[in-house]
């Protein structure tokens, strides 16, 4: 299982450009296969991407994810491929639809029919980034185009997908998952086999599953764990994720969080391993300035 993190910017949203890149430069010298970045409301995860590859010469770097309903698919195929070219092969697109508070409240934008609008993207985005021509005529999304980018290289494609429907789109068009605050039973249960099917329907390769979960390596773990909780208490009133703490058993965060000392942390990695989990990214708690440097440092010996 190849082990990676998020940088800072999920808890904290000061934080500024050259910062972002310290996180990136630091994850590659600790030995980490991955960096992912995510796009919340703050720096645009390809662009910080594209610079994160200026800085580093081996780590995978990833967006963690990209909403796609402001951005067309043939522009989110151009943004990604010029990132795959200064990142010389290291840049994974990592994408999803967002929730209908953020779609429709903030952008204004139609939340309808999920599913079959992140296949209809995929249908334009997919063969943009393996260099093919694009022809759809969707209900959400039409396109009869082909880019031209010299020095063309492939992208891969990971979707934050969780529901049935969503995690079947995701193996038959795309490289895998991303999800987010799904636990050991759900990932072992539902997103796994799902994902895992519609790659097998498709004549497809395994999927990568990339589970994004807390972690914190830590000798006071109760209190860690009640800073998780009121960190990310908002992920417990989003539909899509509240259901996934459902299916774990009615849980809050903090339980489905890698929290703890080293055997304790290699324990619940194992675990994931174990399901078939492919990627674990860890997304730092800042319960103080060093915790997270510690929990890279750990992680990055792991991967070694």
């Amino acid at each position: 299982m190849r082990l990676g993190m998020t940088s800072s910017q999920p808890t904290n949203f000061e934080l500024g450009l050259e910062d972002l890149m310290g996180e990136a430069v630091e994850a590659e010298r600790h030995g980490l296969d991955s960096f992912w970045i995510p796009n919340i409301f703050q720096l645009d995860g390809i662009s910080a991407a594209m610079l994160a590859g200026q800085r580093t010469s081996r780590i995978e770097l990833g967006t963690g994810v990209i909403p796609t309903p402001p951005r067309h698919p043939a522009a989110m195929a151009q943004q990604a491929l010029t990132a795959q070219l200064v990142c010389e092969g290291r840049f994974t697109l990592g994408i999803g639809l967002s929730h209908k508070l953020v779609t429709e409240g903030m952008f204004g934008l139609s939340y309808a029919r999920p599913a079959r609008q992140m296949r209809e993207y995929l249908e334009v985005l997919v063969p943009l980034l393996r260099g093919e021509k694009a022809e759809a005529d969707g209900d959400f999304y039409a396109a009869n185009l082909e880019l031209s980018v010299p020095g063309h290289r492939d992208v891969d494609t990971i979707v934050a997908a969780m529901g049935p429907q969503m995690l079947r789109v995701a193996g038959r068009l795309a490289q895998g998952t991303m999800p987010w605050l799904a636990g050991p039973k759900t990932l072992e249960s539902h997103i796994v086999p799902a994902i895992r099917a519609g790659a097998r329907e498709a004549g497809r390769a395994e999927p990568r599953i990339v589970a994004a979960l807390p972690i914190a390596l830590t000798a006071n773990a109760e209190a860690t764990r009640e800073a998780i909780d009121r960190i990310f208490v908002m992920y417990t009133q989003i539909p899509s994720y509240a259901g996934m703490l459902e299916r774990e058993g009615g849980v809050m965060p903090s339980q489905v969080s890698l929290v703890g000392d080293e055997s304790e942390l290699r324990s619940g990695l194992s675990r994931l391993a174990e399901i078939g989990v492919t990627d674990y990214v860890g997304v730092p708690v800042p319960v103080d300035a060093e915790t997270p440097v510690r929990t890279r440092a750990f992680l990055g010996g792991e991967a070694s």
